[in-house]
């Protein structure tokens, strides 16, 4: 089974509880200048550094022709830099090592989001594409520790709707069927040999977790659940006969249990939180053990079962204080490292760490013209909604700028079963630099919160999570933050819906409304999911509604903002990506001719190539600049 990445930040506990208005003033600190879109959102000068398996190397991402490429050194040799991919069309969506000389990489085309992968040998720059490049997703399951000539890949090539795992030979690139998948299976999980032992099957709804004890052995029922219910395998023990799995089975938040698959029951709960899921664990091939396990609070947290990695996120803590800290990767034997820090003010900085030597070393900082100073702080905050449901969020205040009577934006996350987290965001920064207040809610169906909390969403588009929201806002204006009329909503995918909704069914609250890859009509949406989507599509008929069902049908249509275009009078921008295989682009163009039909202002911004949200550089810099020129219109009311 994979590891699981380390990472380590600073443990506060649970930070604000509540946050209410204290009429506090920020005259005493100066406004920052005014920075240009560019300045948050430019590539960084470097990202993702990473040291390969054997210690040799470094590596990171860094701008080639506007586009993100990977580049190696030898360790302590920068000046040796070389870059050993040349991606021009699109960006790596994300890297890493396989081997002790080798990088595997995974980009699309155009946002279909059909990834495909490709290997580079950093000493020839030899590479090889593994997987076909079009109509097919693959990712890596494995990548072998203990065979380190072989990584596990899953493909959708035989069939759209359905993976099946590869073994494939990073010396002879050759791709070897391991496992076809006879419809259902939804997950392999792997032992420390890199055996198949553990996988879930679905039909949408239902889900089974199997397990066998040899490859040679047929695999037999270990847990039947509905999807409502959490069972997810992390690893196997150190000898490979019990699991180490994510469990919310008889509880409401999720623990990390020990699991005897041949008494087919609980042994122990390792560790579980009353507040909040169990999110990570990190399993150590070095140690053979886990090590750290993970949960958010309003940070996330850690708790720690090897001392020796205590040891050492102390020491981190103490040559660099006030900051959180993360590891990127280790060494094969986890004794050197890649360190990263951030805050909610401060973009990313790497580190170099030797553990034996305690030796820590500035790499590179992820944009070096980044001012800390000039930023804003991100105040985890809670309201009651009006249920009494206890809503988790954040407030970022401008800085320089008295905190009350400021014009406010409210930013639903998508999803929507994800949540928001505390730490740098460049469009929330950009926002808070032209004085505006943001608001960032974990409405109920936010993951994290337990299954009750999750469940409440279930048919509730538009409904009680997207009161949720709008009792964000009243909560903001009650406490002086914000004042009533000069309030704008704004986000993507699940928000860009909420955005709809929120300026349809509650049209005399928002001032202006972005819409950014959001779904307009629930049964468009649902008619038009990609195709590895098909087999959940029993599931999101009970989480969003089943348009077969005429009382599901009726409440889809009351609740599809497409419908009810009559109730619009606030100002809008639509963006969208046109080969966006998840939110199509028929999705804003209903909404779009709708509101023009009725003559209510909306500017349209169409990427032709471009998915589910804008990821080059020159389109994403178009969006931001036109959500910038628009709040300033329509929020600030600044002529432009």
């Amino acid at each position: 089974m994979r590891t699981r990445k380390l990472i380590l930040a600073t443990a506060f506990g649970l930070l604000l509880a509540g946050c209410s208005q204290t009429s506090t003033t920020t005259t005493a600190e100066v406004i920052p200048p005014e920075y240009p879109v560019d300045y948050f959102f430019r590539n960084a000068e470097v990202s993702s550094y990473q040291i390969s398996p054997a210690g040799d190397y470094i590596s990171m991402m860094k701008p080639w022709q506007d586009r993100k490429n990977v580049f190696v050194h030898p360790v302590g040799k920068p000046e040796d830099v070389k870059r050993i991919t040349s991606i021009a069309g699109r960006d790596i969506a994300y890297y890493y090592w396989v081997g002790d000389d080798t990088i595997i990489y995974s980009r699309d085309t155009g946002g279909d989001e059909n990834f495909y992968l490709v290997t580079v040998n950093v000493k020839t720059g030899e590479e090889q594409t593994i997987t076909p490049t079009s109509g097919v997703v693959a990712y890596v399951i494995d990548t072998l520790e203990s065979q380190p000539d072989d990584i596990l890949i899953t493909t959708n090539e035989r069939n759209p709707q359905v993976f099946d795992v590869y073994r494939h030979n990073l010396k002879t690139g050759k791709n070897t069927l391991v496992a076809q998948n006879p419809g259902n299976v939804r997950y392999w999980g792997t032992d420390h040999d890199g055996n198949i032992r553990v996988i879930s099957t679905s039909d949408g709804v239902n889900t089974a977790v199997l397990y066998r004890d040899t490859v040679d052995e047929e695999f037999r029922p270990l847990k039947n659940l509905t999807f409502k219910e959490d069972f997810s395998p992390i690893s196997f023990t150190p000898d490979n006969k019990n699991l180490y799995v994510a469990s919310r089975i008889t509880r409401d938040k999720s623990a990390i249990i020990e699991y005897d698959v041949k008494a087919n029951k609980e042994v122990r709960e390792i560790f579980s939180h009353p507040e909040v899921d169990v999110t990570s664990a990190s399993y150590s091939n070095a140690l053979n053990k886990l090590t750290t396990i993970s949960y958010v609070t309003d940070k996330r947290q850690y708790h720690f079962l090897d001392k020796g990695y205590e040891e050492t996120f102390e020491r981190l803590q103490e040559k660099l204080p006030g900051v959180e800290i993360s590891v990127n990767n280790t060494t094969r034997d986890e004794r050197k490292m890649i360190v990263v820090t951030y805050s909610d003010t401060d973009r990313p900085n790497y580190y170099y760490y030797d553990r034996d030597s305690d030796q820590l070393e500035k790499l590179a900082a992820n944009a070096p013209w980044h001012k800390p100073e000039d930023m804003a702080k991100m105040k985890p905050i809670t309201y009651t909604a009006r249920d009494g449901q206890t809503i988790h969020g954040y407030l970022t205040l401008p800085k320089g700028r008295e905190a009350k009577d400021l014009p406010l934006l409210v930013l639903p996350h998508g999803g929507p079963w994800a949540r928001d987290h505390w730490g740098f965001q460049p469009e929330v920064q950009l926002f808070a630099n032209r004085g505006i207040a943001v608001l960032q809610m974990n409405f109920r169906g936010s993951t994290g919160y337990g299954r009750e909390f999750w469940e409440k969403s279930f048919k509730q588009w538009g409904q009680s999570m997207q009161d949720d929201i709008t009792d964000g806002v009243k909560w903001a204006i009650d406490q002086g933050y914000a004042q009533d009329g000069e309030v704008c909503i704004y986000g993507a995918s699940y928000g860009g819906y909420a955005t709809l909704a929120g300026v349809t069914f509650t049209p005399d609250l928002y001032k202006c409304g972005i819409d950014y890859v959001g779904v307009s009509n629930l049964f468009t949406f649902m008619d038009s999911i990609p195709p590895y989507w098909a087999p959940f599509l029993a599931m999101l008929h009970e989480q969003v509604g089943d348009p077969n069902n005429p009382e599901d049908a009726k409440m889809m249509k009351a609740y599809s903002p497409v419908f009810h275009v009559d109730q619009i009078k606030a100002p809008l921008l639509v963006l969208q990506g046109a080969k966006d295989p998840r939110v199509v682009k028929s999705e804003s163009d209903q909404i779009v001719n709708a509101l023009r039909e009725r003559g209510v202002e909306v500017e349209y911004i169409v990427k032709e190539n471009e998915g589910h949200g804008f990821r080059s550089l020159e389109n994403r810099l178009d969006g931001y600049q036109a959500m910038d020129r628009f709040l300033k219109t329509h929020l600030l009311e600044q002529t432009q």
